[in-house]
């Protein structure tokens, strides 16, 4: 479970590109914060604050604004198209007894035996939907495939997800299994004395050069 953070954050009045292009430059960050019914606002962040906040795994924060802490889910991070810079941060408000739903990688750990002994691993699901409180939200729901065997799955009703986190994927969903290889196909020899195909250029050209 990612540790609370607390971010404080400023209203807003100006808006636009320009202004979130002058507010990057000074170390701010645009974002909004919506939800419950209440009014959207606009929102300036510390951008060290908010990106500290996102590599420690920050999913709910407590957002301070002008003296008053509520808390809210980081709902979506937009980045710069190398995915290197946050440009944009939209939080939504949560209640600490209100359930809510996000998505939250699979990480894969371990080496199964199917793969020891020849078989090849596939992961069909990257990215689980679940349903928590806000503070028991997992950063990630970690899957120890060691003794998975050749022809043996995993499925969305085997894994082992943290006290009061559902899942809400289809149980019989294959999260993680252990193919077989596939055999390469070996291309058909090629028949002898089969007939070259008819090149339609150069036979006009022979029959030019015969007339």
């Amino acid at each position: 479970m990612a540790e609370m953070v607390e971010l404080k954050a400023q209203k807003r009045e100006t808006q636009g590109s320009r202004a979130a292009r002058r507010m990057r430059a000074q170390g701010h960050l645009p974002g909004i914060v919506y939800g419950h019914k209440e009014d959207t606002v606009a929102l300036s962040l510390v951008t060290e604050e908010v990106e500290w906040a996102i590599r420690h795994g920050a999913r709910v924060v407590d957002l301070r604004t002008d003296g008053s802490t509520e808390k809210a889910l980081i709902r979506e991070v937009q980045w710069d198209p190398l995915g290197k810079e946050v440009l944009h941060i939209d939080f939504e408000r949560v209640r600490e007894d209100e359930r809510v739903r996000v998505t939250v990688p699979v990480e894969i750990r371990g080496i199964p035996a199917g793969v020891t002994g020849g078989g090849v691993l596939d992961q069909p699901i990257h990215i689980l939907h679940i349903e928590s409180l806000p503070n028991n939200l997992p950063e990630s729901i970690r899957v120890n495939v060691t003794e998975l065997a050749l022809g043996a799955a995993i499925h969305v009703r085997d894994l082992k997800l943290p006290p009061g986190v559902t899942a809400l994927d289809p149980e019989d969903a294959v999260v993680v299994h252990v193919q077989a290889p596939q055999a390469e196909e070996t291309p058909a020899p090629t028949e002898a004395g089969q007939a070259e195909p008819e090149v339609i250029g150069r036979q006009k050209a022979e029959e030019q050069e015969e007339a």
